[in-house]
């Protein structure tokens, strides 16, 4: 039975959110499977991905074969490189401890890679929001001056009415 990593499509029109399975390769696109491995929502920036590795890599020693958007997230969370990794230490070329060592220090690279695009998004939507501050700040300005300016010629024009007025009263 060839055995496939999939995504399966759940959620709403226009809102996809998929589980990351393993299925057998008949099987329909969002029917039957054998195993869900993980989840991956691509309606948040970055796409949020949830994945069991070791279950994963499991699978992929079993000779599953994932698909291409499959094998970008399984890339991406580091499950081909343990995968790999564990093909050294069955050849023999790497000690467990080694294989450990080096997809945990993967593991932290990538994390630190991840956060700083996080906090670089963060700070282009802060940036975004004090740009739109002060486009409304300038806005708010020009409407006061100008209000100002047209409060000024009334009042000179009622101050002239009224000193005419008082003019002519004092005649009388």
């Amino acid at each position: 039975m060839p055995v496939k990593i999939r995504l399966q499509r759940h959620g709403k029109k226009g809102k996809p959110f998929y589980w990351v399975v393993a299925a057998d390769a008949r099987s329909k696109r969002d029917g039957k499977f054998l195993e869900k491995l993980g989840t991956y929502n691509p309606n948040t920036n970055p796409a949020t991905i949830d994945l069991n590795v070791d279950n994963s890599v499991k699978w992929l020693q079993n000779g599953a074969q994932p698909t291409d958007t499959a094998r970008a997230i399984l890339s991406y969370r580091g499950v081909l490189l343990k995968h790999h990794l564990l093909g050294g230490v069955r050849k023999g070329a790497l000690t467990e401890e080694q294989a450990e060592e080096k997809f945990a220090a993967w593991l932290t690279e990538k994390e630190k890679a991840v956060a700083d695009k996080v906090s670089g998004l963060d700070k282009v939507k802060a940036d975004a929001k004090a740009k739109a501050l002060a486009a409304e700040k300038e806005v708010n300005e020009k409407r006061a001056a100008e209000a100002a300016a047209a409060a000024l010629p009334e009042e000179e024009a009622t101050d002239s009415e009224d000193a005419a007025a008082e003019a002519s009263s004092e005649e009388e």
